[in-house]
């Protein structure tokens, strides 16, 4: 069939950017089920144990570009990732955790005791009043949508790994998916877990929630 001179071809869709957010492993038992936030903590051995493990799965995937929190916690996980891809990473000090102002080092009871709310509550206690001498979701927002927004123009169309925090990945969710943060309080976030966005021209998707490779992959 002639196919006439005006005619013209399709474009191929644009590709998608996609962002691995990888949280860092487990921490040092004495900061675990606390508000740990600014404190500059190191990994626990089961965590060290999760970043190698976390290394491995990611052996197998396209990562054009690393972008990381300077926090131990999350140079610890990322380290055998380097390694053994020998790449290097772009530090970014907006991506570390949010600050916990007088929750830092407490626990969840001890914060819902001293402070007059329960735990699940958290996230809005952030959002809508913020953290006595520490931060309130808006500041939080706007240190780490900066990050975002310069790792998403400088990578389109690219896949690339995002090593940071429970909150930070929270608040990077609620920024692509145009959320209140409380909201993403329904999502779990566990220690070395890689949640996986899409973003496209028109939409943005999580493909991948929580994946866990140390316990979904390691029996």
């Amino acid at each position: 069939m002639a196919t006439s001179k005006n005619s013209r071809r399709t474009p191929p869709p644009p590709t998608a950017t996609r962002l691995l957010l990888i949280r860092h492993g487990e921490v040092e038992a004495s900061y675990q089920k606390k508000f740990g936030g600014s404190i500059d903590m190191n990994l626990s051995s089961n965590g060290k144990q999760q970043a190698k493990v976390l290394a491995d799965y990611l052996r197998a995937k396209t990562i054009d570009a690393i972008y990381a929190s300077p926090m131990k916690r999350v140079q610890q996980t990322l380290a055998p990732t380097l390694k053994q891809r020998g790449m290097e990473q772009t530090i970014f000090p907006g991506l570390r955790e949010i600050d916990f102002g007088k929750w830092t080092g407490l626990g969840w009871k001890e914060v819902e005791e001293q402070f007059g709310f329960r735990s699940h509550e958290w996230l809005h206690q952030i959002e809508n009043h913020g953290v006595p001498n520490g931060e309130s979701g808006k500041v939080f927002r706007k240190r780490v949508e900066p990050c975002l927004r310069e790792i998403i123009a400088k990578h389109p169309g690219e896949n690339v790994a995002v090593f940071c925090h429970g909150g930070t990945i929270r608040m990077i969710l609620a920024i692509l998916l145009k959320l209140k943060l409380p909201v993403t309080n329904q999502f779990d976030v566990e220690y070395a877990s890689i949640t996986q966005m899409a973003l496209h021209e028109h939409l943005n998707e999580i493909e991948l929630l929580n994946f866990t490779p140390w316990r979904d992959l390691v029996g």
